[in-house]
C-alpha cells in the first residue's frame, strides 16, 4: 500500500529546493549586491509577497496578469495576487508611502517572486529577485546609472565580462505607426519584425510602399551599438521613431562615460523584457553560455516617470566563480570557547559534538580542535 504513497520530495514543476552549499553561496551574492546598491543611495524596502489583486495589479503591474497566482483572502474574502515581479510594487510604496519623500527616489528591494508559467528556456517559476528602482527622474543618467549599476553589482560577485544589449520597445509601434499600417497589415509585418524574418519583413514592406522601406535595414543594423546608432542616424524616420533613436543614443553615450570598457550592443526593433516598459531597456549577459544576468529599463511609477534593473541571483549563482570551502572545524565535548570563537572570528566554521558519538569526518569537517589549534584532518 505505501507504494501508493506520493513521493513526498516531490515538488510542483517549475519549484525546486536550493540545498548546501548552494543556498548559502546565494543568499551571500544577493548580500554583496545589496551592498553595492547601498553604497550608491539606495535605500531598502520590503514589500509583502502577497497583495490585494485590486492593487497589485494596476499600473505596471497590469502586464503581469497573466503570469499572477491568485487566492481568496479568507479574511477580508478580497482577492489577492503572489507577486510575479516586485517592481510594480515598489511603484506602489513610492507613490503611496513615500510619496512625500524628495524625487529622485532611489530604492532597492530582494526576495521571491512566483509566476504562473516559465519558459523553455527558464521553466522555473519560483524565482529569486533583486533590484533597484529610481522614480521621479526622467534623464538619460537615470537610465545609464541603473544599468551600470547592475554591472558593478556583478563585478561584486566576481561576474566580470559583463556584456548589455539595449532594446527599444517603442520603436516597432512608432515604426508601424509612422508607415501608416493598420489592421492586418500592421499585424503581419509586426509579427515578421518580432520574428527577426528578414525575408517577410522586406515582402511587406515593400508591399507597404516607400514609408516602410527602411524597415529591413533597420532589421539588419542590430549588432554593436555604433552600428546600430549609424544605421538610426541614417534612417528617414518618422519623428516618434526620431525621439526615440536620440534618446537611445544619450543613454548609450551616458552609459560610456561611466563604463567605458562595457561592450553594448543595440537592437532597434526587438522587444524583450517585461510589457510595462516604455522606454529603453536592457539585458545584462554573462560571460560564455550563463545567460540573462537581469533586466531593467525606463517605465511609469503612477505618475512619475522610473527607471530600474533586476537581477537574478539563480543566474548569478551559475556565473559567479566558485568560492574556497571555508575550513569546518570539529570541536569535540569540552572544547575551549574561547579558542573556538577566535576561529570564527578568522572566518572559519565550528562544528560542536552534541553527544560522544559525534565525529569529525562524521559531521563532514576539514579539521579539529586539539589543545586550542585547529589541526587538518589526514586526507583534507
Amino acid at each position: 500500500m505505501t507504494d501508493d504513497l506520493p513521493n513526498p520530495a516531490l515538488l510542483p514543476a517549475g519549484l525546486s529546493d536550493l540545498l548546501p552549499p548552494e543556498a548559502a553561496r546565494e543568499a551571500a551574492l544577493v548580500e554583496a549586491m545589496m551592498e553595492v546598491f547601498a553604497t550608491h543611495g539606495y535605500e531598502r524596502v520590503k514589500p509583502p509577497l502577497l497583495e490585494f489583486e485590486d492593487a497589485l495589479l494596476t499600473g505596471s503591474g497590469a502586464a503581469l496578469a497573466d503570469q499572477t497566482f491568485r487566492l481568496m483572502d479568507p479574511v477580508s474574502q478580497r482577492m489577492m495576487g503572489l507577486r510575479a515581479d516586485t517592481t510594480p510594487q515598489v511603484a506602489r510604496i513610492a507613490a503611496t508611502r513615500l510619496r512625500d519623500v524628495p524625487r529622485p527616489l532611489r530604492l532597492s528591494y530582494a526576495g521571491q517572486v512566483l509566476r504562473v508559467r516559465g519558459t523553455q528556456l527558464a521553466p522555473e517559476r519560483q524565482l529569486p529577485q533583486l533590484g533597484i528602482e529610481i522614480i521621479g527622474a526622467s534623464s538619460a543618467e537615470a537610465d545609464a546609472e541603473a544599468a551600470t549599476l547592475g554591472v558593478e553589482a556583478l563585478a561584486a560577485c566576481g561576474i566580470a565580462d559583463v556584456a548589455l544589449d539595449v532594446t527599444l520597445p517603442a520603436m516597432s509601434p512608432a515604426l508601424l505607426d509612422g508607415a501608416g499600417l493598420q489592421g492586418a497589415a500592421r499585424n503581419a509585418l509586426a509579427r515578421a519584425l518580432d520574428r527577426k524574418d528578414a525575408a517577410e519583413v522586406t515582402r511587406l514592406s515593400e508591399e507597404a510602399g516607400p514609408p516602410a522601406n527602411f524597415l529591413p535595414g533597420l532589421l539588419a543594423a542590430a549588432g554593436p551599438a555604433d552600428g546600430a546608432l549609424a544605421a538610426l542616424q541614417a534612417a528617414n524616420l518618422p519623428s516618434a521613431a526620431r525621439a526615440i533613436a536620440d534618446n537611445a543614443a544619450e543613454v548609450i553615450a551616458a552609459i560610456r562615460r561611466r563604463a567605458p570598457a562595457l561592450r553594448i550592443t543595440l537592437d532597434p526593433v526587438e522587444f524583450r523584457g517585461l510589457r510595462y516598459h516604455t522606454g529603453v531597456a536592457f539585458t545584462l549577459y554573462g560571460p560564455g553560455r550563463t545567460g540573462e544576468l537581469g533586466r531593467g529599463g525606463r517605465y511609469i511609477s503612477g505618475d512619475e516617470p522610473a527607471t530600474g534593473l533586476s537581477l537574478y541571483p539563480d543566474a548569478a549563482l551559475r556565473a559567479a566563480p566558485r568560492p574556497a570551502a571555508a575550513e569546518r572545524v570539529f570541536l569535540p565535548h569540552g572544547s575551549d570557547a574561547a579558542a573556538a570563537a577566535a576561529l570564527r572570528r578568522q572566518g572559519k566554521v565550528t562544528v560542536a559534538a552534541l553527544s560522544p558519538t559525534d565525529t569529525a569526518r562524521g559531521l563532514r569537517c576539514t579539521h579539529e580542535l586539539r589543545d586550542g589549534v585547529a589541526v587538518a584532518l589526514e586526507g583534507n
